[in-house]
């Protein structure tokens, strides 16, 4: 291994689809010498998206590692989907690296996705650079784009390069220039504002800098990094994957300024759970134990889980013994790979800061903590903020002969995606698979279906709705029956009224007298709990109820518990059918994204959904946020609705709120519904 940490870069290639994140990683493979010939995207030859799908569909679907040698520097490159349903997939492997690239279109500027990347790798502590991309296609602006990216994400966004020569080439203006002219603006006010950003985060350079007039370049370092580290700076470079315009130059300033793992923001470990966790203190330091997070999960039908690992302290090393979180048995590591795409390489360790891959790693599991001594435990990363899986479909298999194989086919795709879900309803009967959107849920069946041979049929999920009551009211139940021998006999007399929402149910025993016994009580509770669970009027669950038990009778000889049982829950339904009974839905709170141009059409979609609006808000970028509720019922539909009101461009999150009454004609209709099933 001819690095060390120091040489050391990990970046990430985020932005909205379409943005050329594909082909400027083949770009920056065949510029360092990594591949002898640059593959395109539509000839479906490149090195990241090695996925029949993806070659079909044109676009990434999963996060590809790759990685370079420039000079003494050693690249690991992470190309990411852009489609906004595959963010999470983006997302989940950014604790992976120092650095976010946002790569933007030349063409098309700053996009939805162009922002929610920005905004996610700030909140992580991630150092940003921005990358102008298609700075020669017809219709660049790539000017125009600079000043859409400051107006956008704030004056420390500042260019540490310009294209020149209609986007043939590019001409720094950080260190010196080749002397060719920008294709816009000036080189040396270029040159000014952005060594002007820089030492405003050291006070002495500040000072050397007003008196001289000038520093030094490598006076710079330090307090560039740390302008980085801090969000007071982010660089934006211009390139042309197709041509390879400003790609060399691109490499040079991942080496000559991007962060090493030491100079990064450090990743958050912490040491316990809850409030009583504690900052971990992890140091990428080669000679202490081990230390690595698992960052993203494949599983082969035929060739078993893999885990692509990021190093953070010590030596990973083949042949070595390794713990997965708490666990106590040790992994042998058998082989340690390299990943470039599709191809591995197999390597003998991985120092601190280096990306790695551990195929038969059958026990690990995304955002697993590796390490290599017996008495550290508890050591986990925080979690990384991942888009609530609320596109839902019930799913089922074709037979029951293939519903076991498609619980474990499903259950393997989302160990590999963090930002699926997959929920057993029980109540429901329901298995129901939850992404991210439309698309997502898509590519994930037809996974399913190319990867273990398994069609599954699907449907919306049903609603959880609640039954409760509005007032008080007694209920009375004798039960008696005569078999010939020994009979059985129990009444029961009890009231029912309702509760503060949220507190759910309270069974209370006021009988007095022994009328009945002590050990039938039991009995009648368990009487009521059938009806809980199983509803009184349209078979969903009771909620918010007190039933008070005050009366009843027995018989010496044939009272037993299954005549209790009876009596309590017969009693039961006649109080709540006598208790204004009314069936419950859920209501999310809903939060809209989308351009500013839609958002009067969007909000009047929100209140034709019986939604109501809470709030607007207005974000950078000609963005809108609209904030309401709306019941679940009316937003299971709405990925696509947004779609079509947005063009694509609307983005929203859902959370569960609180239950309140469906309108009369709908709880007539469930009511109906439950007794003709029970007929």
């Amino acid at each position: 291994m001819a690095y060390t940490t120091e040489g050391i870069r990990n970046i990430a290639l985020v932005g909205h689809a379409g943005a050329g994140k594909t082909e400027l990683n083949e770009a920056l493979l065949h510029a360092a010498g990594k591949i002898p010939n640059r593959g395109s995207v539509d000839a479906g030859d490149t090195v990241s998206d090695f996925d029949p799908r993806e070659q079909e569909l044109k676009h990434s679907l999963r996060a590809t590692f790759c990685h370079l040698d420039h000079g003494d520097t050693h690249v690991n490159l992470v190309d990411t989907p852009g489609y906004p349903d595959f963010q999470g997939r983006t997302l989940s492997v950014l604790p992976a690296v120092e650095t976010a690239a946002v790569v933007v279109d030349a063409v098309a500027g700053v996009e939805p996705m162009t922002q929610q990347f920005m905004e996610a790798a700030r909140a992580q502590g991630l150092c940003r650079m921005i990358v102008v991309n298609k700075i020669d296609a017809p219709n660049a602006d790539a000017g125009a784009v600079l000043e859409q990216i400051r107006d956008a994400f704030g004056s420390e966004c500042l260019p540490i390069n310009l294209p020149a020569e209609d986007g043939t080439k590019v001409v720094d203006v950080f260190f010196e220039s080749n002397g060719a002219d920008p294709d816009f603006g000036s080189a040396e006010a270029a040159h000014e504002q952005i060594v002007d950003q820089v030492v405003e985060v050291d006070d002495d350079l500040m000072e050397l800098y007003l008196e001289q007039g000038e520093v030094e370049p490598e006076q710079l370092h330090e307090p560039f990094e740390k302008a980085l580290r801090e969000g007071h700076l982010v660089p934006i470079c211009f390139a042309s994957a197709t041509t390879g315009a400003g790609v060399p130059e691109l490499l040079d300033i991942f080496g000559r300024f991007m962060p090493n793992p030491r100079e990064g923001n450090p990743p958050p470990f912490v040491q316990g759970d809850g409030e009583d966790a504690e900052p971990a203190s992890i140091t990428p330091d080669p000679a202490l134990h081990a230390v690595a997070h698992v960052v993203k999960v494949d599983i082969d039908p035929f060739r078993g889980r893999m885990a692509t690992v990021r190093n953070h302290q010590g030596t990973v090393r083949r042949g070595g013994q390794i713990f997965v979180g708490d666990g106590r048995k040790p992994f042998k590591i058998g082989h340690l790979l390299k990943l470039n795409g599709a191809e591995q390489t197999e390597v003998e360790a991985a120092i601190p800061g280096d990306i790695c891959a551990i195929p038969r790693a059958e026990d690990m599991r995304f955002d697993a903590v590796l390490h290599d001594a017996r008495d550290v435990n508890g050591i986990h990363l925080k979690s990384t903020p991942l888009p609530e899986p609320m596109y839902g479909r019930a799913i089922a298999a074709e037979s029951d002969v293939e519903a076991q194989k498609a619980n474990e086919a499903v259950s393997t795709l989302c160990a590999e995606d963090p930002s699926l879900r997959l929920e057993q309803i029980a109540s429901m009967n329901e298995t129901v698979l939850r992404g991210i959107g439309e698309l997502h849920m898509r590519i994930t069946l037809d996974e399913v279906a190319a990867k273990y041979g398994i069609s599954l049929k699907t449907s919306l999920p049903s609603i959880a709705y609640r039954e409760t009551i509005v007032g008080k009211a007694e209920g009375h139940h004798r039960h008696k029956k005569q078999t010939g021998g020994a009979g059985q006999f129990g009444e029961v007399f009890l009231r029912v009224e309702p509760l503060p929402r949220g507190e759910g149910f309270e069974f209370v025993d006021a009988v007095v007298g022994g009328v009945i016994p002590s050990q039938f009580i039991p009995a009648v509770e368990k009487g009521v709990r059938e009806v809980i669970a199983g509803g009184a009027i349209a078979g969903y669950p009771l909620q918010d109820v007190r039933v008070t038990v005050h009366d009843g009778k027995h018989h010496s000889v044939d009272s037993k518990e299954v005549a209790f049982v009876a009596a309590g829950r017969q009693a039961f339904i006649n109080a709540v059918r006598a208790a204004r009974p009314i069936v419950m839905e859920p209501i999310v709170d809903i939060t809209v994204t989308v351009p500013d141009h839609c958002m009067g059409d969007v909000a009047g979609d929100l209140s034709s959904m019986r939604g109501s609006i809470k709030g607007t808000n207005s974000l950078a970028g000609g963005r809108a946020e609209i904030s309401g509720q709306v019941p679940l019922k009316e937003a299971q539909g709405y990925h696509s609705r947004l779609n079509s009101l947005s063009g694509g461009e609307g983005a929203f999150s859902m959370a569960f709120s609180h239950y309140a009454q469906v309108p009369a004609i709908d709880q007539e209709e469930l009511v109906r519904a439950f007794r003709q099933g029970g007929d």
